[in-house]
Parts: structure tokens; C-alpha cells; sequence
């Protein structure tokens, strides 16, 4: 693919460019050119160079490429890197000077991490080509490639010896990481049995002594021969880099750059200034209309399947299971109640319908439903959750997914319907797809995702076939493991009622293939349409598809390739309260002056606050319901600026979020078509729930982990996909892990002219081109490190001016702060809102998350970043990454730890994210939404009182926390 527009300046509508001067810099590696005189570094994605002794820095590279980890070539000429600069790391080198860049390596697969042999003639590097990282050899004059390491594991960061003839990497397996040398002349092997556990970026020095960076915890050391000589220094995990006569070394540690002597003992810190720019992203703010009593268009259509007769199709939308003909109108309701209901699957014969939904109380469970007598009842009673039904040919079966873990994970069960036996198929599988069937009930083929390494989770959504009877793991039917199915959540496949073919939704177009009775591909796959799809549907005759078209539904006749659209005619209002509220309060902290102030009335006229007065009984009016309160105190409503709204956890979960006194959330990621349902249900008050703004999938690139994850796979597909993100009124856009920089700074353009934000855990050139949020301290990066901290946490001089100078808020979303939050108040663990969550759910509450516990040594370090960026000015948006709403209560503790004050703190959750989300809301004030919460205590005096919520007020409309947690059903 050939990338255009490839320009240094940002997209239009932004202020004019300020420049900002980094002198240090987070995850940034260093080389020496060979003769000592200058430096090369890959400061925040690009390539630069500086001289040794110091000073200013030069940008010799594109600021697009995500530049990584240079080296020099042994005769000065050349620096070699890893790029990231069209969807994939390839190698590449350059002159000095920036002139003359070359593409080294090409192909789908990821290589990184380059070392140059001694004698200039080959590279060394890591890549996972082979279904596993290893090491390759590059020969520069063929450019061919050879493999080096076979064995199982992750091998890794090759370098030379002096004399070429060995290498060594790191390789790591499930049983931990340890240093390896490989013997070119013998190709044999051996263990390096004197370095320690856990040793990263190895280096031989030119005498031969073994070079290493050890991380034990928060601590991370240079180590020479053994020996370490940086303690109680943050040393980066990247390969030293010596100097030609073995004199001295360059290594990077607490954000700048060490010289250091043969011996360890430090020659200088080398003074860097690095000028970048950035801009403030302004355009005008689509708004969100709380108040206009017009219909709306529902286009939240969740789940569309046609009968077996082709005649009609189910679906679930604005809260409720509805019914349509395929010749289109109104749809008829078949549900009409406040629980959450999901996956409508036809009976073979077309007169019942299996789905699920959570009408008996607590958490869903499958249900059927006759459609002649309109009766429904409950065929399973699991502990866990069972999602995405589908019917077996024959009738007898249901096959779903039994959701038990986080993020949809979940195995593949089958329910006899007649005596209710469940049988497991698989194991908890990695957030699955939903099941379909083969024709003769043997075979249930899903879309899993195969990573391409255990070094990194991502991979491609590919099928994966399993006997229905259990009796085996399954295998994958993949006809091109670097083409993915472009979603696991509705993107398919499904099993054409004959056997033949299969459907699934490929670079955003419904394709089709044939396939033997196994599901093994025959042929290629075709594309039946030309704009974006999802979900496919298959009548009984095998050749219509029904799929939903951004925000349509349309058949297709595969045969033909005759499209017919289904006129849907489905609406809503918004469901404001009337009539007058009074909240007569005991004290009222209105996020705008840090007081609390005593004995007030909060008027409330419909869905807004009217006024808030000193207490008076004689102003009250008949007919004005009054809320007595003077034990409590009244703060604004809760913002969660970054959530991902779980369907498994069903209505319960919004509920949840109220009972917690969140009554708004942004989600920042989401199944296709979820959000949007999520918006308007919550808007229409079919469903009980905070206000919710919604996006789409994760956008990725070709590479996806998370089932909410969009496999984007070229620039035509991301612009289906921000077409349809625009045609289905998403709030925001979500950039994520492998998006490359310039499809982003395209992703910012399109979403500015919706007048939208960017969302992204970039930190540049996102601010350079315009993006408008960076998410998260850490979190998931394509490097394997993330570009805004340090090894323990800190954020450095480079990323606090980034954000400060673009105005852009932080969100940390802090991992592992919940247990000291728990240790310090220990009755909350008792609190039962908790039992409104599944049971893993509670249990990371409880006992906690093994895997967010291997970051709680990052702690203390990501805490001081938050107060520098405060400190800085940059906003901070109090955000959790999770569903589960107490994490909100800790979030906003944690700032109180890092120095912030309990009123600022309390801002971080209620007007700063209001102001990021262009919300009415977020304090207490004459005009704004009536979002409210009644605590306990007084959080301006102990932060931890939010936690204490009695009674919340969301748009205008009063709910006692008895009543928000009582049992369902």
C-alpha cells in the first residue's frame, strides 16, 4: 500500500502550531555513531540526531513513521530502525542526515528490533513471520531473510559479538524470560546461565563483557559483567550503545541520556532540547439535545435476523425485541419492559425465537419465546451468562456462548431443550464470536482471534470450527491468516442453511465463499456488496442475506446480486420528567467555588436545576415534591469518562452505575451497533441508566484483540467505517492500538468535520494532528511499551508538555489502586451493590486481578505524573476502564494520594469531563441538567464519602438506592 498526503503539517482547523521544547524523554532508546561524535534517538516516534556532547536535536525523519530503537551502521553511513509507517513494523534505514530512506523489509508480519553485524553486511532482528518471534538475518545486498531460532518461545532484542560471531536475545516462555547465545558457525544454542531471571536487552560490550538492563519491580538497573551500575536510576529496557573503541556507553534512564565509562561510572548526562509542535484542536462541537421533544430516528438496531421463510426479521432496539417484515414499516413490539434483552435466533420451523434477556431478575438467561401465542419462558438458570443463541437445524439444540470472564469471554455450550442438559464444547475462549451451525448439526464454526505471537495479543479474526458434540478442540478454516473477518461481535460467519458457503464481513464488505461440510474453504472469498456491512443473516433458501448497511437494513440476492432495502420505520423521544422537584439538603458542593455550603434547596423544573436558595419551607408550592435531605450532602453526578458498557452484565449494570452516583458514562468502545442502542434506550427511558456517550468498535488496523476491535484493513475501509460512525451519531471516535499515525490524523479530520473527537492512547503526533483525548497512563501500545512513561510509571519532561500544550485531557483509567483504596475503608467491601455484578466481577473487587497486580509497583510513579500534569494545567477526566462503577470512587481517591485536593479530585469526575464531553452538566447550577447525587459525609473534607451514596437525581427524576438495587424479576 502506498500512503499520499504524507505532509509535517496538521489537519485544518486547528489553532496555529505552539512549540514546545523537550529536554527529557519517555520510552526513547539511544545510539552512538561509531566514531562518538553524535547521537541518534527515536524521541516520541521520530528519528533524531544530537551531538554527543549535547544540545539541540535534529528531526531527520518523517513524524508519521512510529521510528524505533536505532542502530548505526559499524561504518557510520547508516542508521537502521524498526517503522511503523504503513500498518505493519518493517525494517528500514537512512542517512545521517535524513536522506535516502529505504524499505529493508515488507510483508504483513511485524519485524523489529534491528542489530547490525560487525562487518556491515546483515542485520540482525526479531520477527514474528513464523508464527512466533525469532531471530532472522536480513542480507543487505540480497535481501533475503533467513531464519535463526526454531525453539518454542518468544525470542527477542538480538545482538552481536564483536567478532560476529554470536548473537545474543532474550527469549521468553511461559515459564519466564532468560538470555540465550546463538553460535553462527554451529547454529547450536546455549543459555547464558549467569544472567538473571527476567534480564532484558542484552548487549555484548567490545571486550566481550555481557551488557543487560534487569527490571526486579520498580527497580530497573544497567547491569555490565554482572554488575550493576544504575541503581536508583528509571533505566530504560533498551539495548546500551557503546562506543567503537569500547571506551564508554550511551544508555537512557530516568527520560535522558547517560554516558557512561567501560567501568559503569558516569561521564555525563547529556543536555538534549527537542522542539515539537502541537496544536489545539478547535472546531465546532456537535451537541447533544437534552431538551427538543421531536421524534428521533432509532438506528441502534442490534442483532437483525431474517426467518427461515425470508419474511420477517427480529431484532432488538430501544431496549425491547421488535418484529418486521422484510417488505418494511413499523415494527411490533414483542417485548415491552425495562430489562436488557439480546441475540434473537429463529427456530428452524420459524415460529419461536430463542434470545436472552435478564426479565427474571439478576443477570440473562436464555429464553424462548412462541410467536403465535406470545408466550415466553426461561430455559436456563446459569450462573454465568448466555449470549448470542442460535438454533440448531433440527430444532433439539441451542448453541451459545457462556460468558464467565471479562470482556466477553466465554466458552461454547450447547442446551438441549427438551430436558435442559447443557453441554460445554470448549473451554473460556478469548472473547468469541457467536456460533452458527453447520447444516447437519455436526460442526459449529465461531470467529476467534489467532495472534500472531505470544508476544503481543493481537491477531486475526479467523473461523474456527468445533464438533458440536464436544468431542474435540476444533480446528481453524483459514483460507488467509493475514485477512481478517473485520469484527468477532457480528461480523460473522454464518453458515448458509444448505452447507456451501459461508458469510462473513471482510474489509467492510459482506463476502462470501464456498465451503466443504467441515467449513473448510474452497475457494476465495467475493464480495456480494459495495458498502459497509454487518451482520449477516441467511433465509432458508440459501442465497438471501439480510446485513445491516450503516444505518439501513437491505437484503441481497448472492445469485443476482439484487438489493432490496428494508424500510424501517422505528422512532423515539426523549423521556423528560415534568412537574417540580425540591431537594432540601444539608450541605451542597457545587464543583464550581471549593465550599460547601449549608442548608439549601435545589429547585428542579422538569430535567434541569432552576434554582438553588437558602432553605425555606414558606417558598415551597402545591404540587412540588419535596425531598427532605439535611443529613446529607448534594454534589453533581458522577462522570466515568471512560467505560466499556459489558451487555453480558445486562440491565443490572446500568442500575450499577446509578446506584454508585454515576449518572454518566463515556463509552469508548463498543460493539458496532451497541452504543448507539445504548444511547437511545437510555435517552428514550426504555431502559433505567445514565446518560451514555456512545462509539463504535476499537478502530485497529488489520490486527485486532478485543472483540469490540474493528480489523480495519485499508484506507477505502476506514472510510466506510467513519462514514458509518457519522451516519449512526457516535459522540466520539476511538483510535487504538495498531491504527498507523497518518490513517489517524485521517481519522481526525473526518471526525472533526462531524464535530466529534478523536480518542486515542497516542501521545504524538496526536497532538500534532489534532486528536483530542490520549487515554490512559500505560496501557495497551504497539511498541510493547508504552510512549508515555518510563518503566515504573513516570510520566517525563516530553509527555507532560505534549499534553499541557495541546489542552488535551488525560484520562488515567489507574490500574491497581482499588485494593488500597479497599484496605483503607474495609466495611465497603460489605456493600451490596457489588451483588449486582456477575461473579467475576465481584471477585476482582474482592480478591482482585492477578494480571493488573503485576502493575501495582507502578503505583506511586504513575501518581506523580498525575500531579505534574496537573500541576501543568492539563485536564484530568476522571476514567476507569472497566464497567464495574466502583472503580470510579477509587479513580478519583487515587488523585487525593497523588496531591491533588479532594475538591479538585472531585472535579476530575464531574466538571472536567462535562467540559470534555460539551455536557450540560457537571455542577451544581441554575440551567444545568438536574444530575445529582446525596451522599453521606462531605467529600470536599474526605474524598472517600463519594463512595457513600443515598439517593441520586438523574435528569430531573429522583431514585433512593433501595429502590435502584432491589431485586428484579
Amino acid at each position: 500500500m502506498t500512503w499520499t498526503g504524507m505532509t509535517d503539517f496538521p489537519p485544518p482547523g486547528g489553532e496555529p502550531p505552539v512549540t514546545i521544547v523537550a529536554t527529557e524523554g519517555s520510552a526513547m532508546s539511544v545510539a552512538v555513531s561509531p566514531d562518538g561524535a553524535t547521537l541518534a534517538i527515536d524521541l516520541q516516534g521520530a528519528l533524531w540526531t544530537l551531538p554527543a556532547t549535547g544540545g539541540e536535536a535534529t528531526r531527520i525523519s518523517d513524524l508519521f513513521d512510529d521510528i524505533r530503537q536505532p542502530v548505526w551502521s559499524p561504518d557510520g553511513s547508516r542508521i537502521a530502525y524498526f517503522a511503523y509507517r504503513e500498518g505493519s513494523y518493517h525494517l528500514w534505514s537512512v542517512n545521517p542526515d535524513g536522506g535516502d530512506p529505504q524499505e529493508l523489509t515488507s510483508g504483513p508480519q511485524d519485524d523489529r528490533e534491528p542489530a547490525w553485524s560487525p562487518d556491515g553486511r546483515a542485520l540482525a532482528f526479531a520477527s514474528d513471520r513464523a508464527g512466533q518471534y525469532d531471530i532472522h538475518l536480513l542480507d543487505l545486498e540480497s535481501r533475503e531473510t533467513r531464519r535463526l531460532t526454531h525453539a518454542p518461545g518468544e525470542d527477542r532484542m538480538p545482538a552481536w559479538s564483536a567478532d560476529g560471531r554470536r548473537i545474543v536475545f532474550r527469549r521468553a516462555t511461559a515459564e519466564g524470560s532468560r538470555l540465550f547465545s546463538l553460535s553462527l558457525d554451529s547454529g547450536c544454542t546455549t543459555e547464558i546461565a549467569d544472567a538473571p531471571p527476567g534480564a532484558e536487552a542484552p548487549v555484548w560490550s567490545p571486550d566481550g563483557r555481557l551488557c543487560l538492563v534487569h527490571r526486579d519491580g520498580a527497580d530497573s538497573a544497567l547491569m555490565i559483567g554482572g554488575k550493576p551500575v544504575s541503581r536508583g536510576e528509571d533505566t530504560f529496557p533498551f539495548r546500551c550503545s557503546w562506543t567503537a573503541d569500547g571506551e564508554s556507553l550511551f544508555h537512557v534512564a530516568d527520560g535522558r541520556i547517560r554516558q557512561r565509562a567501560k567501568d559503569g561510572t558516569l561521564i555525563r548526562i547529556v543536555e538534549m532540547r527537542a522542539a515539537m509542535q502541537v496544536i489545539r484542536p478547535h472546531y465546532p462541537r456537535r451537541l447533544r439535545d437534552w431538551d427538543s421533544p421531536e421524534p428521533r430516528r432509532a438506528v441502534g438496531i442490534l442483532h437483525p435476523a431474517i426467518s427461515p421463510d425470508g419474511r420477517q426479521i427480529a431484532f432488538v432496539a430501544l431496549g425491547d425485541l421488535h418484529l418486521v417484515p422484510v417488505s418494511g414499516g413499523v415494527p411490533r413490539n414483542l417485548t415491552r419492559d425495562s430489562a436488557l434483552v439480546a441475540d434473537p435466533a429463529w427456530s428452524p420451523d420459524g415460529r419461536q425465537l430463542a434470545y436472552s434477556s435478564d426479565l427474571g431478575g439478576g443477570l440473562p438467561q436464555l429464553w424462548i419465546r412462541d410467536l403465535e401465542s406470545g408466550k415466553a419462558r426461561q430455559v436456563t438458570g446459569m450462573a454465568t451468562q448466555p449470549l448470542c443463541a442460535a438454533w440448531s437445524p433440527d430444532g433439539t439444540r441451542i448453541a451459545f456462548v457462556d460468558v464467565d470472564g471479562r470482556w466477553g469471554a466465554g466458552g461454547l455450550c450447547v442446551l438441549e431443550i427438551e430436558s435442559g442438559a447443557i453441554t460445554r464444547i470448549s473451554s473460556s475462549l478469548e472473547q468469541p464470536g457467536g456460533p452458527t451451525w453447520s447444516p447437519d448439526g455436526r460442526f459449529l464454526a465461531i470467529a476467534l482471534s489467532r495472534p500472531f505471537s505470544d508476544s503481543f495479543r493481537e491477531g486475526a479474526n479467523q473461523v474456527h470450527v468445533f464438533p458440536a458434540d464436544g468431542s474435540g478442540p476444533g480446528a481453524w478454516r483459514i483460507r488467509d491468516p493475514h485477512l481478517s473477518i473485520d469484527v468477532r461481535g457480528g461480523g460473522g460467519p454464518a453458515w448458509s442453511p444448505d452447507g456451501t458457503m459461508m458469510a462473513a464481513i471482510q474489509e467492510g464488505l459482506l463476502k462470501v465463499w464456498p465451503v466443504a461440510r467441515d467449513g473448510t474453504p474452497l475457494a476465495p472469498p467475493r464480495s456480494v456488496t459495495s458498502e459497509v456491512a454487518h451482520f449477516p443473516s441467511w433465509a432458508g433458501d440459501s442465497r438471501t442475506i439480510l446485513f445491516q448497511a450503516a444505518d439501513r437494513l437491505a437484503t441481497i440476492d448472492i445469485l443476482t446480486g439484487e438489493r432490496r432495502e428494508v424500510p424501517l420505520e422505528l422512532e423515539y423521544r426523549i423521556a423528560n420528567p415534568e412537574g417540580r422537584v425540591i431537594l432540601h439538603v444539608g450541605g451542597l458542593i457545587d464543583c464550581v467555588r471549593d465550599a460547601t455550603q449549608k442548608d439549601k434547596d435545589i429547585v428542579i423544573e422538569g430535567h434541569r436545576i432552576v434554582e438553588i436558595r437558602d432553605h425555606d419551607p414558606a417558598r415551597h408550592a402545591p404540587g412540588d415534591r419535596i425531598v427532605e435531605a439535611p443529613h446529607l450532602t448534594a454534589i453533581p453526578g458522577l462522570i466515568d469518562h471512560h467505560v466499556h458498557v459489558q451487555r453480558d452484565f445486562g440491565a443490572d449494570q446500568y442500575r450499577a452505575w446509578l446506584a454508585y452516583g454515576v449518572t454518566t458514562v463515556r463509552d469508548t468502545g463498543n460493539q458496532v451497533y451497541y452504543g448507539a442502542e445504548d444511547r437511545e434506550a437510555a435517552e428514550a427511558g426504555t431502559r433505567l441508566s445514565p446518560r451514555i456517550y456512545s462509539t463504535g468498535p476499537l478502530l485497529e488496523w488489520r490486527r485486532v484483540f478485543y472483540k469490540m476491535g474493528m480489523a480495519i484493513s485499508s484506507l477505502a475501509h476506514l472510510d466506510r467505517e467513519l462514514d458509518r460512525a457519522g451516519k449512526l451519531r457516535h459522540d466520539l471516535i476511538k483510535s487504538y492500538v495498531r491504527m498507523p499515525d497518518i490513517a489517524q490524523r485521517r481519522m481526525v479530520e473526518a471526525a472533526h468535520r462531524m464535530g466529534i473527537p478523536v480518542a486515542t492512547h497516542e501521545i504524538y503526533p496526536a497532538a500534532f494532528t489534532g486528536v483530542d483525548n490520549t487515554e490512559h497512563m500505560g496501557a495497551s501500545s504497539r511498541r510493547g511499551y508504552s510512549p508515555k512513561h518510563g518503566p515504573t510509571g513516570i510520566a517525563y519532561d516530553d509527555v507532560i508538555q505534549l499534553f499541557a500544550a495541546s489542552g488535551r485531557a488525560a484520562t488515567p483509567t489507574n490500574l491497581c489502586v482499588l485494593p488500597a483504596y479497599l484496605e483503607r475503608n474495609p466495611d465497603y467491601r460489605d456493600d451490596p451493590r457489588l451483588a449486582l455484578y456477575p461473579a467475576w466481577a465481584q471477585d476482582s473487587v474482592l480478591v482482585g486481578d492477578e494480571e493488573e497486580e503485576g502493575f501495582r509497583f507502578m503505583v506511586p510513579d504513575t501518581l506523580r505524573s498525575i500531579k505534574a500534569m496537573h500541576d501543568a494545567g492539563v485536564p484530568i477526566a476522571a476514567g476507569t476502564d472497566t464497567a464495574i462503577a466502583i472503580n470510579l470512587h477509587s479513580e478519583i481517591a487515587s488523585y487525593v494520594d497523588a496531591g491533588l485536593t479532594p475538591f479538585e479530585a472531585l472535579q476530575a469526575a464531574t466538571v472536567t469531563p462535562a467540559r470534555q464531553l460539551c455536557l450540560d452538566a457537571g455542577t451544581l447550577e441554575a440551567g444545568r441538567l438536574a444530575d445529582i447525587v446525596l451522599v453521606e459525609g462531605d467529600p470536599r473534607l474526605r474524598i472517600d464519602d463519594t463512595f457513600k451514596v443515598r439517593t441520586v437525581v438523574l435528569n430531573g427524576q429522583v431514585h433512593d438506592l433501595e429502590a435502584l438495587i432491589a431485586p428484579r424479576g
